[in-house]
C-alpha cells in the first residue's frame, strides 16, 4: 500500500508591504493544476473583541505578540495531517477577527505568508522552503500607504504616524534579523521574475520526485 505524502509548507516572509502577497500569488499561479493554498498569517491576528476600538488602534500589530502562533501551529499541524480547519477571517477596519471563519481544506503545497513567520521556531520547523522578500524601506513606505488608505480605511497621518512608531522599528528588530533564516532571499519582491521561477522549478522538482527529502512518508 502507497504512503501518503506530508504536504510541502512554503514560508513567505518579508516587510510589511515588501511583496510578499505578489511573491506567494505569483508561485500559485505559475502551480495551477496542482494542489495549492495560501494561508495567510494576517488571519491570525489576536481576537481583540474584548477591547474598545480605540484600545485597539494602539495595538503594536508588528509585534510577534499581536499573533495567535498557538492557532497557526495547531491549524498548520491539521493540514499536514490532511484535516480541513476554520481559519480566523480579520477585519482591518475594526482591527479585530470578525465572527466568521472560513474553511481551509487541505492541499498538497501550502504557502504560508506573513511578516513574522520566522520568528517562531515552531513555525519554521513545518516549513520545508523559507523565503525572505527583501525590498528597499521606502519603496515598503509608498506602497503601505497606497494600500492602508485605499483597501483598509485608514488616513494618510495614521499610516504614516503607525510606521514611524512601530512598523519600522518592529520591522528592524523582529522582520529584518529573521532574515538568517530563509533559504531563498528575493530582491525586488514580485519584479523578481527569476528567483520566483527558480522557486517554482524547486517545488515542481518535488512534485516530479516520489524520492525527495521535502516530502515525508507518514
Amino acid at each position: 500500500m502507497a504512503t501518503k505524502k506530508r504536504p510541502i509548507i512554503i514560508g513567505v516572509t518579508g516587510g510589511s508591504s515588501s511583496g510578499k502577497t505578489t511573491v506567494s500569488k505569483s508561485i500559485l499561479q505559475r502551480l495551477l493544476g496542482h494542489s495549492i493554498s495560501i494561508i495567510q498569517q494576517d488571519s491570525y491576528y489576536n481576537d481583540q473583541s474584548d477591547m474598545t476600538i480605540e484600545e485597539r488602534k494602539k495595538v503594536n500589530y508588528d509585534h510577534p505578540d499581536a499573533f495567535d502562533d498557538d492557532l497557526l501551529v495547531k491549524h498548520l499541524n491539521d493540514l499536514l495531517n490532511y484535516k480541513s480547519i476554520e481559519k480566523p477571517v480579520y477585519d482591518y477596519t475594526k482591527f479585530t477577527r470578525s465572527k466568521e471563519t472560513k474553511i481551509q481544506e487541505p492541499t498538497d503545497v501550502i504557502i504560508l505568508e506573513g511578516i513574522l513567520i520566522l520568528n517562531d521556531k515552531r513555525l519554521r520547523d513545518l516549513m520545508d522552503i523559507k523565503v525572505f522578500v527583501d525590498t528597499d524601506d521606502d519603496i515598503r513606505l509608498i506602497r503601505r500607504i497606497k494600500r492602508d488608505i485605499a483597501d483598509r480605511g485608514r488616513s494618510l497621518d495614521s499610516v504614516i504616524q503607525q510606521y514611524l512608531a512601530t512598523v519600522r522599528p518592529m520591522y528592524h528588530q523582529f522582520v529584518e534579523p529573521s532574515k538568517r533564516y530563509a533559504d531563498i532571499i528575493i530582491p525586488r519582491g514580485g519584479k523578481n521574475v527569476v528567483a520566483i521561477d527558480l522557486l517554482v522549478t524547486k517545488v515542481q522538482a518535488i512534485f516530479g520526485n516520489d524520492n525527495s527529502n521535502s516530502l515525508i512518508d507518514y
